[in-house]
């Protein structure tokens, strides 16, 4: 205590404490500003300023004084009722100003005046209906984002030794999400990943989306088989979806060095890019059903082992990025974006397709689109390998790969 003393120690305590207040209090009255400015409905005061000037320069009377109402009526698109009560009375004690001063006869001034009360209480009301719908939508918007982060998991730059970027839209902006899904986990059996869509919109297919990344992802741990987590999705759907519901999808996995496998659920075939920058549809070697209608067809997919070596990368997507139009009706060429903004980045190179397939509709998306890449960098010395399944594989002489046959 006396040391402090002697370095004045009585009062320097105190000053970080009015610096803070008088800090606090400032910030308190710039954001105090700021929502005032924000909120203080400044086109209808303008409005209402132009009709009084007009007025006054031509001196018409009631020929411009109805003008006056249109104050209100825009204040209740942008601003409180507050704001809209405030802008109606400005109005309304104007135009009396005004109609005294032009000798407007009593019961025309009455007229105005009652019609500009009329509708300032109407817009006020409809101020009041905006703002409860606003705040309605932005509660939906956060319960719609909360179940996305839920449902979509945020996939992180690294997964093993995958460099990975993903790029979701939903066609329903309001509501952030959609029926297209994807998830890439890290297993015992090397890294795993799925990517689909669900037929239909709305909260069926989100709930489908959700039962499908449900069982994928516990599946994904649990079977050393990728072929097995193909299966354990279709019983799971085969007990829950209706008749006329289905999945479409891709399974991919990573068991060992150099080596991809992918299975082709019905869905658009993965694009794979070579170290070189040349670019593979990789078209399943026999067409499969979606997941979900197995029973109906008898037909299984195929496994395709795919060589991946250092520097290729995988793109995965949905059908909403292919089947985007432009105004002339023609789809978007993805095979060839991809070609052209190929980068080392696949954060990079996603924001450069998602960039051009919005310019390509005109801004907006009509579908549900995802977008996820894999590309595999230089080999670390710590990458995990899985020893290779004794199951027989055969060669698929059309496209180079190894291709199994469902068990």
């Amino acid at each position: 205590m006396s040391h402090a003393r002697d370095r004045g120690g009585d009062h320097w305590p105190i000053r970080p404490f009015r610096n803070r207040a008088s800090g606090a209090g400032s910030a308190a009255r710039k954001r105090a500003a700021a929502q005032l400015a924000a909120a203080a409905p400044v086109l209808p005061v303008l409005i209402v300023c132009v009709v009084v000037l007009v007025d006054i320069a031509c001196g018409a009377g009631t020929i411009w004084l109805p003008l006056l109402a249109a104050g209100p009526a825009l204040a209740a698109t942008t601003s409180a009722p507050r704001g809209v009560l405030g802008v109606g009375l400005l109005a309304a004690v104007l135009g009396f100003t005004l109609g005294t001063r032009d000798g407007v006869p009593g019961h025309e001034l009455t007229a105005v005046l009652s019609a500009l009360a009329a509708v300032t209480l109407a817009s006020g009301l409809a101020s009041a209906l905006r703002g409860r719908r606003e705040r309605v939508l932005a509660a939906v918007r956060s319960v719609a984002e909360t179940a996305q982060h839920a449902l979509l998991k945020p996939v992180p730059a690294t997964v093993g030794p995958f460099q990975v970027a993903v790029r979701y839209s939903a066609a329903a902006a309001e509501a952030r999400i959609g029926g297209d899904f994807y998830a890439l986990v890290p297993t015992p059996y090397g890294v795993r990943l799925i990517v689909g869509d669900v037929r239909g919109k709305g909260l069926p297919a989100v709930g489908t989306a959700a039962l499908v990344l449900g069982v994928f992802r516990e599946a994904a741990y649990d079977e050393p088989d990728l072929f097995a987590v193909v299966d354990r999705i279709e019983r799971s759907l085969a007990r829950n979806l209706g008749s006329d519901d289905f999945v479409t999808a891709v399974v991919a996995g990573y068991p060992r060095a150099g080596h991809l496998e992918v299975v082709n659920c019905g869905h658009a075939p993965p694009l794979l890019v070579r170290a070189s920058g040349t670019v593979v549809a990789v078209e399943p070697a026999r067409p499969a059903p979606p997941l979900g209608l197995r029973a109906l067809t008898g037909e299984t997919p195929s496994l395709q082992v795919l060589p991946f070596a250092d520097g290729d990368q995988l793109l995965l997507y949905t059908d909403g990025v292919t089947e985007a139009r432009d105004h002339g009706r023609e789809f978007y060429p993805l095979a060839e974006g991809l070609a052209r903004h190929i980068h080392e980045e696949p954060a990079d190179t996603l924001t450069a397709l998602h960039d051009e397939l919005l310019a390509h509709v005109g801004g907006r998306l009509h579908d549900d689109a995802a977008l996820l890449l894999l590309r595999k960098p230089a080999v670390s010395p710590d990458e995990a390998t899985v020893p290779e399944p004794a199951s027989p594989w055969e060669t698929n002489p059309s496209s180079g790969s190894v291709v199994r046959g469902a068990r």
